[in-house]
């Protein structure tokens, strides 16, 4: 595999063209399916053909010291505890020493300050609606589950920007910072990074 390489994981429906795009959804395994797959989505659109399926959690389809640069966009919070650990772990490993991390994903002290200052009764409501860590109703029955297996909707772990750091700086990551849309030193973040998925969000840049 070539050295260089430019990964971008969790891309959902963004997959650009210069970048290898990964995504670890059932719906996009199920739209793979021979036959089956071609007459069902769950989605109003398929998934591009270039995204590839892939795991941060069980490792990459990626030779170790390879990428240049590494991208996720709102993936992280969607993992338990021990599985964003997994996911840092890999992503480290198939950077190249040098290599560019960037993250965006909700920021739970921007959340938590909202929160705080509403004094409406609905506020709690509002704080868990925005955070996706709530059920408003719970899905039951066959549909029901088949629905919940396919989609990955519910955040199960939030982050704020020092205890993000600081498990970036286990996973050995140099150099961690607050990052905002668009001020990398490596412009071919721009390719990938879509400015309404940063505002009000936690940007994080590290490297290997």
């Amino acid at each position: 595999m070539s050295k260089n390489q430019y990964v971008q994981y969790g891309c959902g429906m963004s997959a650009h063209r210069g970048w290898r795009n990964f995504d670890a959804s059932p719906t996009l395994r199920f739209e793979r399916l021979p036959i089956i797959g071609n007459v069902y989505t769950k989605n109003k659109s398929r998934f591009p053909e270039n995204v590839e399926y892939g795991d941060i959690v069980k490792g990459l389809p990626i030779t170790y010291n390879s990428c240049r640069a590494v991208y996720c966009s709102h993936v992280l919070e969607h993992l338990s505890l021990e599985d964003f650990r997994k996911a840092l772990q890999n992503t480290h490993r198939i950077l190249e020493k040098g290599g560019i991390f960037r993250i965006v994903l909700p920021d739970l002290e921007h959340s938590v300050k909202k929160y705080l200052k509403d004094p409406s009764h609905e506020a709690a409501i509002t704080f868990m609606k925005e955070t996706y860590l709530g059920y408003e109703k719970r899905n039951r029955g066959l549909k029901g589950f088949i629905f919940s297996w396919l989609g990955n909707s519910q955040h199960l772990w939030m982050w704020d920007h020092k205890s993000i750091e600081h498990e970036l700086g286990e996973a050995g990551f140099l150099e961690i910072r607050r990052a905002n849309y668009g001020d990398s030193s490596e412009p071919t973040f721009m390719e990938v990074e879509d400015k309404e998925r940063w505002d009000n969000c936690l940007g994080m840049e590290c490297r290997k």
